[in-house]
C-alpha cells in the first residue's frame, strides 16, 4: 500500500508556465464539461497566445505559488498588484491575481490551502488585506467558494469584451487580524 502524498507549496519559475497552462486547461474543459463556459470560454488557454504569454509573465513572475502532490502541480496561486479592470484598494494590499487547481484533485482543500497562503503572504509584508476577483455570472458558485474562505463580497464589476458577452465579476476581500 502506498502512502498517501503530502501536498506541499513551492514558489514558481520560468518552467513552471506549462504546469500553469495545463491547470487552466483541465478547469476550462471541466467547466466546459459541465455548461459552464461563461468564465474562461471553451477554448484551451494553451492555444490562446494572448494567455500562453499571460502564463510566461506569471512564471517569470515573483507571485507564483504552485501546490504539488509528490512532482505534480496540482494548483496555482499568482499574487502581487490587482489587475486594471478592478477598483482599487483604498489601502495596500496583496491581490490573488490566479487561482487554479485540478479537478482531479477536487475535495482536498488545495485552493484554501493555497488562499491560506496567500494570508501568509500579506503578513508577511505587513498588510493587512487580501483581495480577489472571481467570476460572478453563472449561479454565482464561485462567489460563494470565496465567502466561504473566508472573503466578503465588495465591488461588482463588469468587463466589456468587444464581440463577445460582457464578462460579470465580483471583488472579494478578507481582512487579516
Amino acid at each position: 500500500m502506498t502512502e498517501p502524498q503530502t501536498l506541499t507549496l513551492r514558489p514558481g519559475g520560468p518552467a513552471d508556465a506549462p504546469a500553469i497552462l495545463r491547470l487552466l486547461d483541465d478547469a476550462t474543459a471541466w467547466l466546459v464539461a459541465r455548461g459552464r463556459s461563461g468564465q474562461w470560454g471553451t477554448e484551451p488557454a494553451s492555444a490562446d497566445p494572448r494567455r500562453v504569454a499571460q502564463a510566461d509573465a506569471w512564471a517569470r513572475g515573483e507571485g507564483l505559488w504552485l501546490a504539488v502532490l509528490g512532482d505534480r502541480p496540482v494548483g496555482a496561486l499568482v499574487v502581487g498588484a490587482a489587475t486594471p479592470y478592478v477598483p482599487p484598494a483604498t489601502e495596500p494590499e496583496l491581490f490573488v491575481n490566479l487561482l487554479v487547481t485540478d479537478r482531479a484533485y477536487a475535495g482536498r482543500a488545495i485552493g484554501g490551502r493555497l488562499l491560506a497562503h496567500a494570508a501568509e503572504l500579506a503578513r508577511e509584508r505587513g498588510l493587512g488585506l487580501v483581495r480577489v476577483d472571481c467570476y460572478a455570472g453563472g449561479d454565482g458558485a464561485l462567489v460563494r467558494w470565496y465567502e466561504r474562505q473566508g472573503f466578503t463580497r465588495t465591488e461588482p464589476f463588469v468587463v466589456e469584451r468587444p464581440g463577445r458577452e460582457p464578462w460579470p465579476g465580483q471583488v472579494l476581500a478578507r481582512r487579516l487580524s
